[in-house]
């Protein structure tokens, strides 16, 4: 056992999603969310309604299992359990005049089960849930009406879990609204009849909103901690010529300049010349840019799961496949089962380089590895799934972690993606699996719903106990 480069009080844990876990679609009076009308994943076909070939419609019926479930978290010796607040469960239709009593109240019954075991809950305000009402109605983040809807529901809930809840995260993975603006914004334009004008002024809507939540939430509750989310992807050039090491550098930008909103406070001189070739005019309603400036987050937070590649000439190279975001397959990297090319190194890379531009805490939410997982009868007799790729792909990134806080990164926390296996975003399946907890759900919908432990379950245990001493 090694000596723990990890700092006293690290927050481990695990993350997951309400869309994606919570099953309950329709009960309590929860309204509809773009989730509702999209079977075969955020990018997929959508529906004129729920159909039955939806699995988010039940999830792994976390809503009411979650006592269960906590209770498996708690035995792995989670300090974090990262969560989303379906929008549509609070305000059904997300313009509605009162929010819904029966959703606040879940909320409630759920953070109080984690307070029993010592778990703190860190909360996603929107993660892919914008109310379909909201979409149907304004379409989306491209009418700037939905930034007082969005400060209405924010406001009810940090005013409700003001007690209950330390760390706020606004949107998740805010980025990626450029390549899925249906699912990330709401937005009801087919994609490939969508402006660049509207898609931006969108992101506008969203930044302005991120920044006005993050001051409610501030005259709440001053201890509250409240920090940006996005889809961190570190981008190489394919080659040392310095047109691919320009065209990778490009397209970093396009990630950056999230963050770098959220974290400076205003438009990057970068993105100037980007709207203007592209005929981008933002439009800037009184007050937005003193709202930026003067709300910046408190932490940075993002996903990590690849590195991507870029050239300036793409066509000549092989996509990188299954990646929403785009770029070209790194020949130096071996890949997941759907494609998503595995790279540790990048994940230190990605720490280094956000600590380095921002000097602010830094949270890793999302990390994990989507696998066919076979469930076998264990050693005890009781059923299991002998997951060693999913231990070794987790290892080698902690490692890298750890590098980086060797660095002198300052990291918050780890929680692993999908710490119970759930519904896949982009996929929609089952059998794209994260978890250290199997569910016994199939991509037909049959199955018994049972929890059983992986073999990475007791392996993500010890990591807990020893603060990373045991990693390798």
């Amino acid at each position: 056992m090694s000596e723990s480069v990890f700092p006293d009080g690290f927050l481990w844990g695990g993350a997951t999603a309400a869309n994606q876990y919570e099953g309950a679609y329709n009960e309590d009076g929860k309204g509809l969310s773009v989730q509702d009308v999209t079977p075969n994943g955020g990018m997929g076909e959508i529906t004129d309604g729920p159909t039955e070939d939806n699995l988010k419609l039940v999830g792994i019926d976390f809503y009411h299992r979650y006592k269960e479930d906590v209770a498996l978290f708690a035995e792995m010796g989670f300090k974090v359990f990262r969560t989303s607040i379906a929008w549509s469960r609070i305000f059904p239709n997300g313009d509605d005049a009162e929010p819904n009593e029966a959703g606040l109240q879940f909320y409630d019954d759920l953070f109080d089960e984690l307070h029993k075991y010592g778990i703190e809950p860190l909360v996603t305000l929107s993660h892919y849930e914008t109310p379909l009402n909201l979409t149907k109605t304004y379409n989306g983040w491209t009418n700037r009406k939905l930034i007082g809807f969005f400060e209405k529901y924010a406001e009810t809930v940090f005013t409700r879990y003001k007690d209950k809840v330390k760390y706020w995260l606004t949107f998740n993975e805010v980025n990626s609204v450029l390549h899925a603006p249906f699912m990330s914004g709401g937005i009801g334009t087919p994609p490939e009849e969508l402006s660049k004008q509207d898609l931006y002024q969108a992101v506008h809507h969203e930044l302005v909103a991120s920044a006005s939540v993050t001051k409610i939430a501030h005259e709440i509750n001053p201890d509250f901690k409240v920090g940006c989310m996005v889809l961190a992807m570190p981008t190489y050039p394919i080659t040392p010529d310095p047109d691919d090491v320009m065209a990778a550098h490009l397209a970093e930008n396009q990630n950056y300049l999230f963050s770098d909103i959220h974290a400076r406070g205003e438009y990057p001189a970068y993105i100037n010349r980007f709207f203007k070739e592209n005929g981008v005019e933002i439009q800037f309603a009184e007050g937005d840019k003193e709202i930026l400036k003067e709300n910046t987050v408190d932490f940075i937070s993002f996903s990590y799961y690849m590195s991507i590649a870029e050239s300036a000439h793409p066509e000549k190279y092989e996509a990188s496949e299954g990646n929403i975001m785009g770029g070209i397959k790194n020949p130096h990297l071996e890949a997941s089962e759907w494609g998503w090319q595995v790279d540790p190194v990048g994940l230190r890379l990605v720490l280094d380089q956000f600590y380095d531009r921002y000097q602010k805490p830094l949270f890793i939410v999302e990390n994990g590895l989507g696998a066919k997982d076979v469930l076998v009868d264990g050693p005890n007799g009781e059923k299991t799934v002998e997951d060693d790729y999913r231990i070794k792909y987790m290892n080698d990134h902690l490692v890298q972690v750890g590098e980086a806080v060797k660095d002198g990164v300052d990291v918050m926390g780890y929680t692993s993606w999908g710490c119970i296996d759930l519904v896949s975003a982009s996929t929609a399946q089952m059998s794209k699996r994260y978890g250290f907890i199997y569910v016994d759900r199939n991509d037909d919908g049959t199955g018994t719903l049972d929890r059983y432990k992986k073999k990475s379950f007791n392996w993500y245990k010890e990591v807990i106990e020893t603060n990373g001493g045991n990693l390798k």
